[in-house]
């Protein structure tokens, strides 16, 4: 059975914040892309995620790590763990301890609010739940609605953060590209200013050669910019 790293994300983070490993190294060791580990270090992914240490947990050796650290082009190697854990073989719904089963709800509350891009079959292979279910706690119809509590899955052992990310990004590719609606009205402020030109220019017509104010030529000019507003409202 091949030896795989637990909690790859988490482990990128603590490698980032306490080591001088280069992004390909981190990249490799925790099957990552290294931009992937270049976002973890400028704070644009994984924010939230606590930092696990792989020596704590038997995984890696601070040998090991030093030694990587003097040359960029060696890869660290993952430990020998001293507990095998038996592979999970996944075969339908994801299967999910009678433990746990009863913070499903308050995770799937939390998918829901935190990630409302997530299709509901999406939510089922996260947290192995069921489409009636994800139903009745979208509509707060769900039997314990009111003591319900948004809880991340991840931290509830239900989805690993990989699986969670991963449908995430799935979902956000699948979203449909924003639809152009055409031109929108003018502002007030621009039609008023029009308004207000075409009065001055009716005002200044309308003068006599006196100078004095033609009040006829006035109002009749203003009657016919009105009907012709009018004309253009109505086509």
């Amino acid at each position: 059975m091949a030896n795989t790293l637990l909690m790859p994300k988490a482990t990128a983070v603590w490698l980032v914040d306490n080591t001088a490993l280069s992004f390909e190294q981190i990249a490799q060791f925790c099957g990552l892309h290294p931009l992937e580990v270049k976002a973890i270090a400028d704070g644009e992914s994984a924010q939230g995620i606590k930092g696990m240490d792989p020596i704590m947990t038997g995984q890696l050796t601070r040998d090991e790590i030093a030694r990587a650290e003097k040359d960029p082009n060696q890869r660290l190697k993952l430990s020998d763990p001293k507990v095998r854990v038996p592979e999970s073989k996944r075969k339908g719904p994801r299967y999910t301890p009678l433990s746990k089963r009863q913070d499903r709800p308050n995770a799937i509350l939390w998918l829901v609010r935190n990630h409302p891009e997530l299709k509901d079959s999406a939510i089922m292979r996260l947290v192995g739940t069921t489409k009636s279910t994800i139903s009745a706690i979208r509509e707060r119809t769900h039997w314990n609605a009111a003591a319900l509590a948004p809880m991340d899955p991840v931290t509830l052992g239900l989805c690993s953060q990989i699986d969670l990310d991963f449908e995430v990004n799935r979902a956000n590719k699948e979203k449909p590209a924003p639809v152009d609606t055409g031109a929108t009205l003018l502002p007030a402020a621009e039609t008023t200013a029009k308004k207000e030109a075409e009065v001055a220019a009716a005002h200044e017509a309308s003068q006599k050669p006196g100078g004095d104010l033609d009040v006829s030529a006035v109002f009749a000019k203003l009657k016919q910019l009105g009907g012709k507003g009018e004309k253009e409202g109505g086509e």
